[in-house]
């Protein structure tokens, strides 16, 4: 009998669905297809000018064409430390932070870093598609705690105690949340991080959509409000969605410095240091005002009231309104089992996964399936697009669904 040609660890990991979808939804729109795409979690805006031109600027100087630190150039971990002290209260060194080819790698490095084979992270749920494949490839195992749309998706302390086991090492925190856009008050994120204080637990906080929350709805670190943790809290962000430069690449982590010269280690293998004129540019960004995001946000707030009227003037299609990031996580398991209409007969789709494959099909509107944040009745669409493409989607969207039968 042969070996399998893919490892068993690789062969594992699910494809990356949102980037599955938008990548399905720019083919078709390459070959000339009018597919609207809400899956992608990406703003339509350029990334700000003086952001670009301190790029250009880096490119034209020789010692940017060199290798450089594996954790990150000096002055860009100093200006990360400076700016998460301006945003969030957090105090932190430079040696503190890791510069990392984006979020994802920041996810991964760590916990890679912080993981034993067996050790368990609390997952709450919906998640984003990357945090267990990230953990599973670490080696450890995500335990998933759900909550749905009656509790605004925000897990209670209550379910994070049913699912702590002798095994259970990280808490996972995220807030703003993607995929649903559920907002943790202050009151709860201190609730939440105090018990994972008490339990001796560390915690990852995801905070990389912190400058964008809505209704003066605050944005609370867990990291700042819950000095109990300690040294047990790493905080993941990036400049990706604030400063619209997700396909720059840049994010980092801030931890203890044993974890991220550990961290450091495992990036010096892997990849080394970021290209140096993302960095210059992620630079700019940190060193910089708020204003382009302040201006985003105006667009996204729009946005964000538009899609959630037309998806709840959809008969069967329930969806809270989010006070963060720029995702609505659309309740749709009214519809399942349903009858369309379609080019070809008639369809009965009985999962969410089911319900998107079959929405691309017949009205060229790609949205995200809740199989891939967590279990099936929900869609994840984002609002990141244009105004133009948003209102002519939520059309087909309420054309379609509201035929169901």
């Amino acid at each position: 009998m042969s070996a399998a040609r893919v490892s068993k660890r690789i062969s594992a990991i699910a494809e990356s669905a949102t980037l599955a979808v938008d990548a399905k939804a720019k083919a078709l729109k390459a070959a000339g297809r009018p597919v609207i795409g809400f899956g992608a979690g990406e703003p339509d805006f350029p990334t700000p000018d003086y952001i670009v031109q301190a790029a250009i600027e880096a490119a034209s100087q020789p010692k940017y064409h060199r290798y450089s630190p594996a954790a990150g150039l000096p002055e860009l971990k100093q200006a990360i430390a400076d700016k998460t002290l301006r945003d969030s209260g957090y105090k932190a060194e430079a040696s503190q932070v890791l510069v990392t080819n984006g979020g994802k790698q920041a996810v991964y490095n760590t916990f890679a870093t912080l993981l034993d084979p067996g050790d368990e992270v609390i997952v709450p749920t919906p998640f984003w598609t990357t945090y267990p494949e990230a953990i599973r490839l670490a080696g450890g195992v995500p335990v998933e705690v759900f909550a749905g749309p009656e509790q605004e998706y925000l897990v209670t302390v209550e379910q994070l105690e049913a699912a702590l086991t002798d095994r259970t090492k990280i808490l996972l925190f995220v807030s703003p949340s993607n995929p649903t856009g559920a907002v943790y008050s202050p009151e709860q994120v201190r609730e939440i991080g105090q018990w994972a204080a008490s339990k001796g637990l560390w915690v990852v906080t995801d905070e990389i959509y912190e400058h964008l929350t809505y209704d003066d709805v605050p944005f609370t670190s867990i990291a700042t409000a819950v000095p109990e943790l300690g040294d047990k809290v790493v905080i993941l962000n990036g400049v990706a969605k604030t400063y619209a430069m997700t396909g720059w690449r840049v994010g980092w982590m801030i931890g203890p410095a044993d974890v991220i010269k550990a961290a450091t280690n495992l990036q010096s293998h892997a990849t080394s240091n970021v290209s140096n004129i993302p960095q210059i540019a992620a630079l700019a960004a940190v060193s910089g005002p708020l204003t382009a995001v302040d201006e985003m946000k105006v667009a996204f707030d729009r946005r964000r009231k538009a899609i959630v009227a037309g998806l709840n003037a959809i008969d069967g299609v329930e969806c809270p309104t989010p006070k963060g990031a720029f995702y609505v996580y659309a309740d749709v398991r009214a519809l399942l089992g349903k009858e369309f209409e379609t080019a070809n007969g008639t369809a009965r789709p009985e999962t969410s996964a089911e319900l998107a494959a079959l929405i691309l099909d017949e009205v060229e509107v790609a949205v995200v399936p809740g199989e891939a944040f967590g279990p099936s009745g929900y869609l994840r669409l984002s609002y990141a697009l244009g105004d133009d493409d948003l209102a002519t989607g939520v059309a087909r969207l309420q054309g379609f669904l509201g035929k169901a039968k």
